[in-house]
């Protein structure tokens, strides 16, 4: 059983003090930055493991995780890798090379759960008294480190800019030809035998992203540093939502040019196209688990703006069926359709034939259920994975292929999403 005790914390220090103190435990999750919206209205955190489900790859993973809630009525954390794709569609495969590891599928029971209350508040979820106290103790005696990299990472493509061009007219060729009509194009930057910081990276990060949906993710040596804007799937009470984001701009270099790119975004008929797309593919999905009826779109083409980009983001919202498990709804909802494309299926074929790695946990979603089985998911984009044993550091952009797409314009939009990952790095000029 877990009992909550509160605690005096000042909020300007909490992501700091937990994301530090997550390094120092072999699992822990940090949902939230210090901005609104999001994971941030919480701000939670789970260390330590308690429990955990690890499914085999002849497992079904979905049906696991069920067993799993229903088991252990209370916070998990974990992730969702895009690659459970192949275990819920048939004909899908994942044969390119995965230089972080992340398994499939993770949850943990974490022995200390943290919520920030309000500005000056904490509460420590635990078992016991003395185990909350100890880790409030643990938590006054962090000092964070600025020192991200202990060695410059060698930044390189793992798609050229040639490949990348190709690939994407080969994607429209098939969408000239009405095999689908939009997919996500991802490719990687990467870096061998680095060894950095993953805690103070994820701070810069965090710093240079502002995103709502950020966090901090720790299994074993592999680490997630991820500034994403997207969610992915939330359930609250019996509402589920989801906020597709399509279309992408810079910030401007004046509050005149700004202002200028943001409407821009807004009037963008080529962006908006690619936005209803998945905003159609989404209410498809949702509507697999929704009370009849009672799936609708509360905001169409919302413009926001984050500290380098302006997105334009849709949500759409069901009521969930009584006769469906919540794990079930995730399920029947993934891979997210901002990621992969219309039709979805051939989409993510397509995906696999001209990509050129795993994309594992990138595409996929970290986040948390509650003892009453709400959650909340992210889209993990925006991120860099780091794995401390071989030193391997990935992180991937992708953009929307549509018949209006040109190749050099979407190319340079995956260096857009990419800029901020690089500046944390302190090598956006290496590529």
């Amino acid at each position: 059983m877990r009992n909550w005790y509160r605690f005096p914390f000042a909020q300007e220090k909490l992501l700091t003090t937990l994301t530090t103190l997550a390094n120092r435990y072999d699992k822990a999750c940090v949902c939230g930055c210090n901005v609104p919206g999001g994971f941030s209205e919480e701000l939670i955190g789970g260390f330590g493991m308690a429990d955990e489900i690890l499914p085999q790859e002849n497992q079904d993973a979905f049906a696991r995780l069920q067993e799993f809630t229903q088991t252990h009525r209370d916070w998990l954390f974990g992730h969702f890798s895009y690659d459970l794709k192949n275990q819920i569609e048939k004909g899908l495969r994942s044969e390119h090379p995965d230089g972080i590891g992340f398994p499939m599928l993770y949850f943990f029971r974490p022995r200390v759960v943290v919520k920030k209350l309000d500005a000056h508040t904490i509460e420590i979820g635990t078992a016991t008294r003395a185990e909350a106290d100890a880790f409030f103790a643990e938590m006054l005696t962090v000092k964070p480190s600025d020192e991200v990299l202990l060695t410059p990472p060698a930044i390189a493509e793992r798609t050229s800019r040639e490949d990348y061009l190709n690939a994407v007219n080969r994607l429209k060729a098939h969408i000239a030809r009405g095999d689908i009509y939009e997919t996500n194009y991802c490719m990687e930057y990467y870096a061998e035998e680095v060894k950095l910081n993953p805690a103070a990276l994820h701070l810069r990060l965090c710093a240079l992203s502002e995103a709502p949906f950020a966090a901090y993710y720790k299994v074993g040596e592999r680490h997630l540093c991820c500034a994403s804007p997207e969610r992915f799937l939330q359930k609250q009470k019996s509402t589920l939502r989801s906020q597709p984001i399509k279309g992408t701009r810079r910030r401007g270099s004046t509050p005149e040019e700004d202002e200028q790119l943001r409407r821009e975004l807004q009037a963008d008929q080529k962006e908006r196209c690619e936005n209803v797309m998945i905003v159609d593919l989404v209410r498809n999905d949702l509507s697999r688990s929704a009370v009849r009826g009672s799936v609708h779109v509360p905001e169409l083409f919302g413009v926001y703006t984050f500290k380098t980009v302006h997105q334009l983001i849709s949500t759409v919202q069901a009521e969930l069926r009584a006769d469906v498990h919540p794990v079930e709804a995730i399920k029947r909802a993934f891979p997210m359709g901002s990621m992969t494309g219309a039709p979805k299926v051939r989409a993510m074929q397509l995906c696999e034939e001209t990509e050129h790695m795993k994309r594992g946990l990138y595409s996929g979603a970290v986040g948390y259920f509650t003892p009453d089985m709400d959650f909340d998911f992210n889209v993990v984009i925006r991120s860099i994975q780091y794995n401390a044993d071989s030193g391997f550091l990935s992180l991937k952009a992708g953009s929307a292929i549509t018949a209006a797409a040109e190749a050099e314009s979407e190319y340079e939009e995956c260096r857009l999403k990419a800029a901020a990952m690089l500046r944390a790095l302190g090598v956006e000029k290496s590529v």
